[in-house]
């Protein structure tokens, strides 16, 4: 067994990270609050302008006039993934979960995957497992719309160009506090799946149900020039509400991966204590003993010289 010193050390070690472990898990509170009004801000938003912009796609594919960011491509040779994670740990299986779900995806899709990661821990998990990642970016406690733009740019070159005929974007769905779910967003062009005929579709995120019935627009000036101002904005809003999405996921995370830590630190310090009583009344017992031992020989010592001065003074 330990010493009662070296026990004490520990206890004093343990209580030191359990108020860092609550120091953090206020930190995240007070962003987890600001992450999850903005995440289901702009939720609703974000889920009819994808419903606007497929109903838009369907009145102008019979007039020829439909975007490239919006047609399928048939020959499909190789995929780009935005993977979404946080810059920092700390936050239990948030960042594996989704690195896991994103590399089976890559492995189930069969094709030439080129990575971009938006976060360090991404980023090193992917360079680690020689991965090819084309471009890196970090973003800031709280990014804006214009922070992504140099990532939905890039996406979009990409895909425009023919170095890319897939876009997805990976990244970490927020249920509530509780529940996160990892999943893939599939981006560009910006179509419905068909969840029955594709590739890994069980990872593959729902798109909102659009509204039955045929939606008929007036285009003006004319139907090219509205889908070339407007598919690009909501391309972008799509990334958007992913990251904010993994953001809100990843502060709700990191606060229940440290209040468990909060809560185990103290669990170990009770635990230790008792340790640590236990063997400060072992020690306590040892030297009584002791004592009891030392001065028991001390009386035997002493009765022994009184016999011996007794015998010599009858002599």
């Amino acid at each position: 067994m330990a010493s009662a010193r070296d026990i004490k050390k520990r206890i004093r070690s343990v209580k030191n990270i359990g108020q860092i472990t609550k120091a953090l898990e206020a930190v995240s509170a007070s962003r987890v609050r600001k992450a999850q009004a903005r995440v289901l801000a702009s939720r609703a938003y974000a889920e009819k302008a994808w419903e606007i912009l497929l109903n838009l796609q369907a009145a102008t594919q019979s007039s020829g006039a439909a975007h490239p960011l919006l047609t399928k491509r048939t020959d499909v040779k190789a995929v780009m993934i935005v993977l979404v994670t946080s810059d920092r740990g700390l936050a239990g299986a948030f960042n594996s979960n989704i690195m896991r779900a994103s590399m089976r995806f890559a492995k189930r899709l069969g094709k030439p995957v080129r990575w971009v990661t938006v976060g360090r821990k991404g980023r090193d998990s992917l360079i680690r497992a020689k991965e090819n990642v084309v471009a890196q970016f970090q973003l800031s406690n709280e990014p804006t719309a214009m922070e992504l733009t140099p990532v939905a740019r890039l996406a979009i070159d990409e895909f425009l160009s023919g170095t890319v005929d897939d876009v997805f974007v990976a990244y970490t769905d927020f249920v509530n506090t509780l529940t996160q779910r990892p999943a893939v967003l599939g981006w560009l062009p910006l179509i419905p799946r068909d969840m029955e005929d594709a590739v890994a579709s069980e990872f593959i995120k729902d798109v909102p149900a659009i509204t039955a019935g045929k939606m008929d627009y007036e285009f003006e000036p004319n139907p090219q020039a509205i889908l070339d101002e407007i598919v690009p904005r909501f391309t972008e809003l799509q990334l958007y509400q992913a990251v904010l999405e993994s953001q809100a996921s990843e502060h709700s995370a990191r606060m229940v991966a440290m209040q468990n830590a909060s809560g185990n630190a103290a669990t170990l310090v009770d635990g230790l204590t008792l340790i640590y009583n236990k063997a400060r009344q072992s020690a306590i017992t040892s030297e009584i003993l002791d004592i009891v031992g030392g001065a028991e020989a001390l009386q035997a010592t002493l009765d022994k010289a009184t016999e011996q001065l007794l015998a010599a003074s009858r002599a």
